[in-house]
């Protein structure tokens, strides 16, 4: 069983404080004697319903109950909170409650308005300290300070179709347009972000490959230009060298494409992990065409590795190759005909995602459509796996990682791809985002999670995922979608999941336009870098907003604001369509009718909207359809079946 961080942390608390209280005992009779250690023994007390409520600029009042009082006397009961971490405890700012009872309340003075503050109750019996769930509420600045902030508040102007200013010598003016497969790494003051070679009309050709920005605000990202000058000479080499061992002939001038980067930082240094595919046939290595079909699978993809000390010097040193695509075919590369889908690999090199645990221990998740997903252990020193055997050898096919997912273990050529993974130290578990189905319309996203790196991986119903026991995996995080007076999106996957120096979370990957947006034949190449804030549910999943991060003020949310006419999109599959919204109507007498009914209310300190049973996360955000676009208020849930709810209020 893995105990999170924060059990841990209790864990130590509770022996620290145990021990200290029974040599106090100890002490009043005989001493506590060295060669003698207590024996602690007994249960915890149980502190729950922690609440928040009369929150001001400067106040806010906690309430919570101590509902058992565990195998002793409660001798000590209070709060702790802290404005700089998740995860308070005594050791931060605390406060004692007096009295005999077990309903504890507490009115906090001096806070700074206009914060982020976390709270928890705690208890202490004679076997250590108990503390409640930890809960998050926002100060509020004064009514005149909350309406100027969001008065002066200017939404982003830039259009989401890009068309005009799509070509290479309008770069300076794309801040979010041409993005695909980001990936988001802090250094310094700023957020970097690297991405596919993708771009509306080929841009980036003939210019380097990984473009990369910046930000500050995570708002306006300023284009920068490419991470790497040239295909690194390896990869040819290597290429041919494997051809070579197996009796093929050289490929002159492989046709290369340059995918998918991830960059995560690795003690002082930042590492990039990039996939370099080669497309051209395995038999005769001619390009990739119809006319130059030779009945064999295109060549394998390879995976690289590039390091620096300072993303914004941008001068990466290339460590040569990670792994490649492997096979447990050895030398079958036969393919019946172009609709043959029976792949050669097995593990197919692509789709990299960097992890180091909190035991430090790193890997390489990669893989995409072929049989599923794989998590490789690399060597912390180089990034890389302690060794690898020939890719075309069964028997070394362990070396090239172990299965973490798929989502149809009888195909070879299955709908998913883009592993992204992260660990929240607060929920205990590693959760694996996944984009299913092809890029251009019906991408949508996925997640599982597990509390262990290696799996199982269990979807929102408690299927194993890592050996398909269903081939739904849930939740639905992202979906094409359209609210009104707008185009709408697709194409909505292949992200990378990161935090904020305030430990805020963020979904960030391409949204595309429909076919024939504004006349365009060719709108669906569109490709606009989208950031949208993350919550977490109560039991520990993630969801996605569903409007782009703009950073509203964080005014704290009045429960009247929620009052009135709101669209509410349900992101049930629906392969290539679009799902579209309905209205929902919350009264001021705290019911709601249209697409969702019933009873309505509102938690303030941690922003739930309930609806029935329904649980909503609520964020200011900027409604991006609306012109001139403003700032409003959006939510986002899980219905039971492991669907979003998205929702933004119009009125």
């Amino acid at each position: 069983m893995k105990i999170s961080k924060k059990m841990k942390r209790l864990k130590n608390q509770i022996g620290k404080i145990g021990l200290l209280l029974l040599c106090f005992s100890f002490l009043l009779l005989s001493g506590c004697k060295e060669d003698e250690p207590p024996v602690i023994s007994g249960s915890l007390p149980k502190v729950s319903d922690l609440s928040v409520k009369d929150i001001t600029s400067s106040a806010a009042t906690l309430a919570a109950a101590i509902v058992d009082d565990g195998e002793s006397t409660i001798i000590e009961k209070g709060f702790c909170w802290s404005a700089t971490h998740e995860n308070p405890d005594k050791n931060d700012t605390s406060m004692k409650v007096y009295g005999s009872g077990n309903n504890l309340e507490l009115t906090l003075t001096g806070l700074n308005p206009n914060t982020v503050y976390f709270a928890t109750a705690y208890a202490v019996n004679a076997t250590g300290i108990a503390y409640s769930p930890v809960l998050r509420f926002t100060t509020k600045t004064t009514q005149s300070e909350d309406d100027e902030l969001l008065a002066k508040f200017v939404a982003p102007d830039y259009a989401d179709d890009y068309a005009s200013i799509a070509g290479w010598g309008q770069r300076s003016q794309w801040n979010l347009a041409n993005v695909h497969d980001p990936t988001v790494e802090k250094c310094g003051d700023y957020y970097y972000m690297y991405a596919t070679d993708a771009s509306y009309g080929n841009a980036h050709v003939g210019h380097g490959h990984f473009p990369y920005r910046r930000s500050k605000d995570l708002v306006t990202w300023n284009f920068q230009g490419m991470a790497m000058d040239e295909t690194p000479a390896w990869v040819k080499d290597t290429l041919n060298n494997m051809r070579s061992r197996l009796g093929l002939p050289a490929i002159a001038n492989p046709t290369y494409g340059h995918w998918a980067p991830v960059v995560r930082k690795a003690g002082n240094k930042y590492r990039m992990y990039y996939t370099i595919v080669i497309d051209n046939y395995i038999k005769t290595g001619k390009p990739n065409t119809d006319a130059n079909f030779d009945n064999s699978w295109t060549e394998r993809a390879f995976i690289g590795l590039m390091e620096t000390d300072d993303l914004a010097g941008n001068q990466w040193i290339d460590k040569g190759m990670v792994v490649c695509s492997s096979s447990d075919k050895g030398t079958n590369w036969a393919r019946s005909g172009r609709n043959d889908w029976n792949a050669y690999f097995k593990w197919n090199a692509i789709d990299p995602s960097y992890i180091i645990t909190p035991e430090g221990k790193h890997y390489l998740i990669y893989g995409s459509w072929h049989s599923g997903i794989v998590a490789l252990a690399l060597d912390p020193e180089t990034g890389k796996p302690s060794s690898l055997g020939a890719p075309w050898d069964n028997s070394a096919l362990a070396g090239y990682g172990t299965c973490i997912y798929t989502r149809d273990r009888s195909s070879r050529w299955q709908g998913s791809e883009a592993p992204e993974i992260i660990y929240n130290e607060t929920t205990g578990y590693y959760y694996l985002f996944l984009a299913y189905d092809g890029l251009d319309i019906p991408y949508n996203t996925r997640v599982c999670r597990s509390q262990n790196i290696e799996g199982p991986y269990l979807d929102f119903t408690g299927k194993n995922v890592s050996i398909s026991e269903t081939k739904d995996c849930k939740p639905v995080l992202t979906h094409p979608y359209k609210f009104n007076n707008h185009s709408g999106w697709v194409g909505i996957s292949h992200c990378c999941i990161f935090k904020d120096d305030k430990s805020n979370w963020y979904y960030c990957s391409q949204g595309r336009l429909p076919a024939n947006t504004n006349g365009n034949a060719y709108s669906n190449a569109i490709m606009m870098g989208h950031v949208r804030k993350v919550r977490w549910t109560e039991s520990g999943w993630p969801v996605v907003m569903p409007e782009r991060y703009a950073a509203v003020p964080a005014v704290a949310i009045e429960e009247s604001e929620l009052t009135g006419t709101w669209e509410n999109i349900t992101l049930r599959y629906s392969y290539g369509n679009q799902q579209t919204s309905q209205t929902l109507i919350l009264s001021a007498d705290h019911k709601a009718t249209g697409s969702i009914s019933g009873a309505w209310s509102w938690d303030a300190g941690n922003k739930i909207l309930t609806i029935g049973n329904q649980k909503l996360c609520v964020e200011r955000e900027v409604d991006w359809e609306v012109s001139p676009r403003k700032h409003t208020l959006v939510y986002a849930g899980l219905n039971a079946s492991g669907e979003s709810l998205w929702g933004k209020k119009i009125q």
